[in-house]
Formats: C-alpha cells, sequence, structure tokens
C-alpha cells in the first residue's frame, strides 16, 4: 500500500516532468539536427563501415557496461543502512528502471530520474531511506567525477597539443572540479543545512511560502540521515568510493575495447582515459538533451582528432555508446512495464 508521503513524492515528480518536457523537446530537436550534421560532416560511410567492424563485439560492450551498472548498484547497497536491507537484483532493475526514464524522457534525469529509483523499491525500503541512500551514493558519485574529470583533462591539456576552443573548455572543466570537489567535501564535513536552509531562506522572501513549508519537514529528515550515515558509516567510505572508482575505470575498458574494433588506428589506455573523462564532462554539461544527442558526437569527434583518431571514429564511437544506452534503456522499460509503470506516470504503481 503505497503511503501518503509516497503519494506527494509521485505527485511532484510527474509535475516536475511535465513541466520541463517542453523544453527537453527542444533540446532534443536541436540535438538531432547537430547529429544529423555531424554524421554528414564525417561521413556516412565511414561510420557505417566502423559499426561494421565493430559487429559481434557489441555484445562485448554491454558486458562491460553490465559492470558499470553492478557497482553502482551495490554502492547504492552499500549506503542503505540497518535494519534495513536493499537486494542487488531490486537495486540493478531500480538503476536500470530510473536510467530508462533520464534517457528517453525529456530532462528526466533532471526531476525524475534520481527520486525515481527510490520509488521503484518502495516495496522494499521506506521511500525516505532509498532518497537518503541514493542522496549519500551519488554524493560519492559527484566526487569521484570530479576527481576523474580533473585528472582527464590535466593529462590532456599536459599531453596533447589541443585547439584553442578545446583548451579553453579543459580550464573551465579544471576549475570547476576544484570548486566543486571541495565544495562537497565542506558541506558533507561541516554538515550544512543545504536543502532546508535554501527553503528558509526561499519562504523568508514570500517565494512558493505553502510549498516551502510542507518540505522543511522532509528536507530535514531527508539531511539528518545523510549526515548521519556520514557519522555513523564512515568504516564504509572506502568500499564505496573504491565501487565509484570501478565505475570510471570500466568505461575506459569500454572505449579501449571499442576502438580495438572500430580503429584502424591502436587506441592506448592513456587515450582511452582521456575520452572517458571527457565522456563524463559531456554527461554533466548537457544532462538536459535526451542521450546525449549531437553534444556527444560534436565532443567526441574534437577529440578523437586531437588524440590521433579521425572525427569519424570519434562519431561513431559517440554512436556506439548511444545504442548500448539505448540497450538498456530497452531493458528499462521492460522492466518497467513488467512491474506496472507507464513511461507517461513513471512513478505510479
Amino acid at each position: 500500500m503505497q503511503t501518503e508521503d509516497s503519494q506527494v513524492r509521485v505527485s511532484e515528480t510527474k509535475s516536475s516532468s511535465r513541466r520541463f518536457a517542453p523544453l527537453g523537446i527542444i533540446f532534443g530537436l536541436l540535438g538531432l539536427l547537430l547529429f544529423a550534421y555531424l554524421v554528414r560532416k564525417a561521413g556516412l560511410d565511414e561510420i557505417i563501415s566502423g559499426i561494421r567492424r565493430l559487429g559481434a563485439g557489441f555484445l562485448l560492450i554491454i558486458v562491460i557496461s553490465s559492470v558499470r551498472h553492478s557497482v553502482r548498484s551495490l554502492a547504492w547497497i552499500k549506503c542503505v543502512e540497518a535494519p534495513h536491507k536493499l537486494r542487488f537484483r531490486d537495486a540493478f532493475a531500480a538503476r536500470l528502471m530510473g536510467d530508462a526514464l533520464g534517457s528517453i524522457i525529456p530532462l528526466a534525469s533532471i526531476a525524475v530520474s534520481e527520486p525515481s529509483k527510490a520509488v521503484f523499491v518502495r516495496d522494499r525500503l521506506p521511500l525516505i531511506v532509498g532518497l537518503s541512500a541514493l542522496a549519500v551514493e551519488n554524493i560519492f558519485y559527484s566526487l569521484s567525477v570530479a576527481l576523474f574529470i580533473f585528472s582527464g583533462t590535466a593529462t590532456l591539456l599536459l599531453s596533447f597539443s589541443v585547439p584553442k576552443a578545446l583548451r579553453y573548455a579543459s580550464i573551465g572543466a579544471l576549475v570547476a572540479t576544484l570548486v566543486v570537489a571541495p565544495l562537497i567535501y565542506f558541506f558533507i564535513r561541516k554538515q550544512w543545512d543545504f536543502l532546508s536552509g535554501g527553503l528558509k531562506i526561499l519562504g523568508n522572501r514570500n517565494i512558493a511560502r505553502g510549498w516551502t513549508k510542507k518540505m522543511m519537514p522532509r528536507a530535514q529528515l531527508l539531511e539528518d540521515r545523510i549526515y548521519g550515515f556520514y557519522r555513523r558509516n564512515q568504516q564504509s567510505f572506502i568500499a564505496i568510493f573504491a565501487l565509484e572508482i570501478m565505475f570510471h575505470l570500466a568505461g575506459i575498458v569500454e572505449i579501449y575495447a571499442t576502438l580495438s574494433y572500430i580503429s584502424p588506428v591502436a587506441p592506448t589506455l592513456l587515450t582511452a582515459f582521456i575520452l572517458e573523462s571527457v565522456n563524463r564532462i559531456i554527461n554533466v554539461a548537457f544532462k538536459f538533451v535526451p542521450l546525449r544527442t549531437g553534444v556527444d558526437e560534436a565532443g567526441t569527434g574534437m577529440l578523437s582528432k586531437v588524440l590521433g583518431f579521425t572525427t569519424a571514429i570519434g562519431v561513431t564511437l559517440a554512436i556506439v555508446r548511444k545504442a548500448r544506452d539505448l540497450f538498456w534503456a530497452a531493458i528499462g522499460v521492460a522492466l518497467l512495464v513488467k512491474k506496472g509503470f507507464s513511461l507517461r506516470t513513471p512513478a505510479e504503481g
């Protein structure tokens, strides 16, 4: 039986999704136009040849990418505090379903994808427990992303001659990580009330006072659970962070394997590392574009040329990534249908 708190959360999630949908459609269409332009510019025949060279190797890409989903599911499980427990198969399925929403529904990754994962396991965990565990896992993930992006962009700038636009973008990424990572650390270390404090400021300024008043107790409860995990489970930090690092290492292996099939130029672990770090930047900066359509091809194509590959190889690599995402999104949708959820109302059950 769904609780009143769950029903409120579901309603808010759905209304947020509808609010962002028009913008997401616009960004999606612009992405498709950019995608078509880049495919034409890189050469459709070359891209098709690269995909043919990959062939059955795509199965290996799927296996490697399953490791990435698995380690983040395990990290989420380790963030669930006793006496509550979350089974791996439930966490894995919820992750696929949530990511499917983020992949195929415009801007869902901002408003729906992450919270929906907690909704999908509410028959196993109280909603606030699932949400707080997800928030903790995402904090560790964000710190690992900041470290990975910083290392990759620094390596790129020190090892290769980079065009001006890409150099400025890389320096911007370096500066952003130098700001964001310490900020996250101090938020947790000092246990600042970042949610309830923000709501209090909005309420004092008469901005959506009714909504902020309703959300304040839940924000405080979520903060208490996040900071409580920090105080009680410091012995788990290394294991959780190691799982997040494994996510990035699997990404490097995936790119190395893909390039080994599609590129006549032999890849190195260094080039795979740089490509994956830039892919993280694209994922963070363009989360609002469905499947990062167009922007992934543009960024990867430009960087591939710097690293000694052709633009067509970079665009092909991005397309293979997109096919991988669509594969897992299809499984996520199938799980949604099996559990009786609707894409139109993804949090209903």
